[in-house]
């Protein structure tokens, strides 16, 4: 069982039907994340040279071929992070200047034709209008999240590629905090059923007489 199957549907997350006050029994201080705001940049860039290091297994052999390449993990490190007011703008809003740097694995084959892989970095100066508080007990901190992709690499040299790359940068202003919410009390949590895969499943579902 799972929450998506469970018997106690008033007691799972999901789908609200019928009234949404029926069962509201509690205001609930939870700490979370909250998020201020938050924008993306999503871009197409090509001829983007790439360094490696790393590389596994080391030395290869001389030229490198190009399989694939793409983001290591969903989160980019935010460095040299810069938040000014901006005169005359609307309350809140600031100027967010901030580097991205986005972690890169590159999966090549060498001149004997063994796989490889090796790791590198993207760099991006992110210069945006956000909605940042006030400064607080709580920091509100700049967050990226990324995903990018090259689906098209070629083999330079000294370890380096140029790739063609889809690279997409959500940035958040958020902050830890404790909110009240409304709550309909603790969730039940269904015993788990195992899967199984049987041989004969669908064969004992036949009928014993045609129909």
């Amino acid at each position: 069982m799972a929450f998506c199957n469970n018997l106690k549907p008033d007691k799972s997350p999901g789908i609200i039907s019928g009234n949404p006050l029926h069962g509201l029994c509690e205001r609930v201080c939870i700490q979370t994340r909250k998020v201020f705001d938050a924008c993306i940049n999503q871009m197409t860039q090509e001829n983007v040279s790439i360094a490696l290091h790393n590389m596994q297994p080391s030395n290869p052999v001389q030229p490198l071929s190009f399989i694939s390449a793409a983001s290591v993990g969903s989160r980019g490190l935010v460095s040299n992070v810069s938040i000014e007011p901006i005169a005359g703008g609307a309350p809140g809003c600031k100027r967010v200047i901030a580097t991205v740097t986005i972690p890169v694995e590159i999966i090549y084959a060498d001149a004997n034709g063994t796989e490889g892989r090796g790791f590198g970095e993207l760099t991006y100066l992110r210069d945006v209008v956000m909605n940042v508080p006030e400064n607080s007990v709580f920091p509100t901190e700049i967050h990226a999240t990324v995903n990018m992709v090259s689906p098209f690499g070629v083999y330079s040299q000294d370890n380096i590629f140029i790739l063609t790359c889809c690279v997409t940068i959500v940035l958040t202003a958020e902050a830890d905090a404790f909110l009240l919410v409304p709550s309909y009390g603790y969730s039940y949590i269904p015993p788990c059923q195992e899967f199984t895969q049987e041989v004969c499943t669908g064969v004992f579902d036949l009928p014993l007489f045609p129909q």
